[in-house]
């Protein structure tokens, strides 16, 4: 893992960018531990960047009258050209689309090929209530793009099947742009009242996998679902061809 950069990007808010921001960061930070910089573009919700232990830096986009200034996406560009290493990007639902122009408008994605860096898009789709609209943002983010997509499906809000019963990766949204579609990660849904639970208090205390493993605060079952949520995440993410 050299030299990669990472965009998580999901128009639609409350989806999991920010729970797939942190385990994608852990799993890279495993792969290379001294060549990783994360980033947070959120203005409203900057969760991202109060994980101390992954040093999240945040870019301020908006402007004093809250507005979105996409010239100043030109910060996090020159922040990940500067150096070598892998990186993390963050993208709130309210910076979804001024990022996403500005990566286009700027042909972002072929200068970071240029000065050798393999760009990844992750894609959050939710089931439920939630996958119309996350389909729709996956639409767009592959019409947009022709970077690499990695898929995370996440069932936390039920399964991504229609009310009819296809799959979401059965439908003509995701055929229509599975070419570009490098890999899948699932986010299973389990029980609520145990690993729900437990990933819930540690994303409160914005602590990272290794953080609770050394925690007086989680007992020994809780470290143990906790530990089994991210071996079953971080060995998706080791079958993937990066």
């Amino acid at each position: 893992m050299q030299n990669t950069v990472h965009f998580v990007l999901q128009g639609k808010g409350g989806v999991g960018k920010t729970l797939v921001s942190t385990i994608l960061a852990q799993w890279v930070k495993a792969k290379a531990p001294d060549a990783l910089r994360c980033y947070d573009t959120d203005q409203e919700n900057t969760t991202f960047s109060r994980y101390k232990a992954l040093n999240v830096k945040h870019i301020a986009v908006m402007t004093e009258a809250r507005t979105i200034e996409p010239k100043r996406f030109d910060a996090l560009m020159m922040d990940i050209l500067e150096a070598d290493g892998n990186c993390v990007v963050d993208n709130g639902a309210n910076t979804f689309s001024p990022l996403m122009a500005y990566l286009i408008d700027n042909a972002c994605f072929d200068l970071l090929r240029e000065s050798g860096r393999r760009v990844f898009i992750h894609s959050i789709v939710g089931g439920g209530d939630t996958l119309h609209d996350t389909a729709s943002g996956f639409a767009t983010t592959a019409q947009k793009t022709n970077a690499p997509i990695i898929l995370w499906e996440n069932e936390h809000f039920g399964l991504l099947q229609t009310p009819s019963g296809r799959l979401f990766t059965e439908s003509q949204t995701y055929t229509d742009h599975a070419d570009k579609v490098r890999g899948h990660v699932k986010l299973s849904e389990r029980s609520s009242e145990t690993f729900g639970a437990d990933l819930k208090k540690m994303n409160t205390a914005r602590l990272t996998l290794d953080e609770v493993l050394q925690s007086d605060k989680f007992n020994v079952m809780e470290k143990q679902r906790v530990k089994l949520i991210f071996r079953d995440i971080f060995e998706q993410l080791d079958g993937i061809a990066w």
